[in-house]
Formats: C-alpha cells, structure tokens, sequence
C-alpha cells in the first residue's frame, strides 16, 4: 500500500505537532520542517523513532531542499499568539511572506499539493458577523497586530496567485481560535493565560470589560477539519472552528469554574485593535467537506486544565 509524504512546516508547534500525528495515524509518511522559534521538539518527542516520522531544524524563509517524492506540503509554520508576532514582527512577515513562497516553490517543483495554514485574523476587526468566507475584513495594514494579519493576507494571495498562474493545487483554511493540549502557558492568548493563573490562584486578567467575543475549537476538530479539507478538492478558503460564542469574560468565569479555583477577575486596558467579535459561519465546511465541530467546551477544557495541570507542575 503507498504511503504519500507530507511536509509540514512548523510541525514542532501546536496545531502542527497534532496534525504530524494525524497524518501519521492516516498511513503518511512525514517530514516535520521547524526552526524551533516558537515550536518545540516536546511536542513531537513521541514520534521519535518512528520510520515514518522525520525532522529537520530548517528556516522555511530560506530555500527548502526535500530529496525524493513529496506529495502534499501543509504550511504552518509562523509566530501565532500576539505576545510572539509582537516580539517577531519582521520574521512574521517575513515567513508569511518568504515563508510561503519557498514552500509554494517547493510544491511546485514536486507537484504537490499544497494547504496554507491562514487564520481568521484575515478578517481583522470585523463589521459582519459572524465572519464568513466572502467577507474581506477590516484590517489594519499599520497597526501592531497588523505584522501577522497581513502576513495571512499575503500568504492568501500567493497561494491563489501559484494556483491560478502555475497550476499548484492548493487548499486555504481560515483557523479560528483553537485550544488544546500542546498549547504554550506563556503564549499570551486568552486560554491559556486563564488556565495557568487560575491554576496558580493568580488574578485572571481580562483586558478591556470582557465584552468582546471569542469562539474556541477544540484542536482534534480543527484537525479533523484540516484533514478533510486537505483530502477534498476545495481551492477557496475555508473557515475551520466551534461557532459556540462566548464573552471573554464569561470564558474567563467558565476557567475559573473548571479549575475549582479561588480566582478573582480583574480587567486591563484593551489591546490596540483587538477584535471585539469573533466568530466563524462553518456553513461553508459543513457543506463542502462535512465537517462540523463535535468537541463541546466543557470537556475539552478539562482535556486542557488536564495537560496544564501536568506541564506547570513539572
């Protein structure tokens, strides 16, 4: 039986790790390709010694060589979380840019199909809710979170600028708000700067009021979805996340809840355009790959406190 080859770039990071082992579980053989800037080889330290599984530290900003056969190319790698695109502006945009051009390039020259990890940070702070495929968004080019927003939306248009004009098969997910085991406690997003100060009994910080809106999906939905959308002919975006919306200040609630913690909220001065709404139509998904979310809150927030509590009390 033939077994594809996949490279994943950024595979060392969260949503990659999980979609190595994915891909691992569904016969691929699988090249990991990360610099470890924001990645970790934690996570994929379980795959070692495994014949179908190999990694290699490499800069995908650089040119990518990859001997023999590679039938699909999965770009994931770029800083995610807004304390790390902050720290890394310029190598933001630099592998959203370079990046996916050097990976695009290598799909072209293997013929493969490509998947380009985008986000839902495309669709900035958004005037149409929820956020489906045909909105363009409301971006600031200039802003501090602009370094990863327009880096996607380059990335986006590379990858349709390669498949119309060279013909590479490509496939575009919009990743909305994802958690899970794997996830760093200092990556500075929402969940888990909730998590770990619940667990330490710390205030849990909630910048502005807590009013705005967030949708969490559980990661082996999202990777679920990936697979499918991979595995589908769909050239377009796709939306890829949990439609179930929450205040920021109830999620905040809802951890300190799960965690039985003695926590208090406190509120901080809201972020420079941080999205006050957020959240996916998966009518798309729904119909053209059959996916929908099946991971309700409640239980993958106890998968999660679980690995935190594991990780923070190492």
């Amino acid at each position: 039986m033939y077994s594809p080859t996949a490279v994943v770039t950024g595979g060392a990071g969260f949503l990659g790790s999980h979609l190595c082992d994915k891909l691992l579980i569904e016969n691929f053989k699988v090249i990991c390709v990360d610099n470890l800037s924001t990645g970790s080889t934690d996570n994929i330290s379980h795959l070692s010694g495994n014949d179908n599984f190999s990694f290699i530290k490499h800069d995908v900003t650089n040119y990518i060589f990859i001997p023999g056969k590679v039938d699909y190319i999965l770009h994931f790698a770029s800083p995610a979380s807004p304390i790390d695109y902050l720290k890394l502006p310029i190598q933001t945009l630099k592998v959203g840019s370079l990046g996916t051009h050097k990976a695009l390039g290598l799909a072209k020259e293997k013929k493969a199909t490509f998947l380009l990890a985008s986000t839902s940070e495309v669709y900035g702070d958004p005037t149409i809710h929820p956020q489906s495929e045909d909105y363009w968004g409301n971006v600031n080019p200039i802003g501090p979170r602009g370094v990863y927003d327009e880096a996607k939306r380059f990335a986006e248009a590379l990858t349709m600028a390669y498949h119309r004009y060279h013909g590479v098969d490509t496939r575009i997910v919009r990743i909305f708000n994802t958690y899970g085991p794997r996830m760093r406690p200092d990556d500075g997003r929402a969940l888990p700067t909730f998590i770990g100060q619940a667990i330490k009994g710390e205030d849990v910080t909630v910048f502005g009021d807590g009013s705005q809106t967030r949708s969490f999906c559980y990661v082996s939905d999202l990777i679920d979805g990936i697979y499918k959308l991979l595995m589908s002919k769909e050239t377009d975006p796709v939306n890829i996340g949990n439609p179930d919306e929450i205040t920021v200040k109830e999620f905040a609630s809802e951890v300190i809840r799960v965690t039985e913690s003695k926590s208090k909220i406190v509120f901080e001065k809201l972020p420079i355009d941080d999205p006050k709404v957020r959240q996916p139509s998966v009518e798309k998904a729904k119909k053209v790959l059959g996916w929908v979310p099946k991971v309700e809150r409640k239980s993958g927030l106890e998968k999660t406190i679980k690995y935190f509590n594991e990780v923070l009390c190492k």
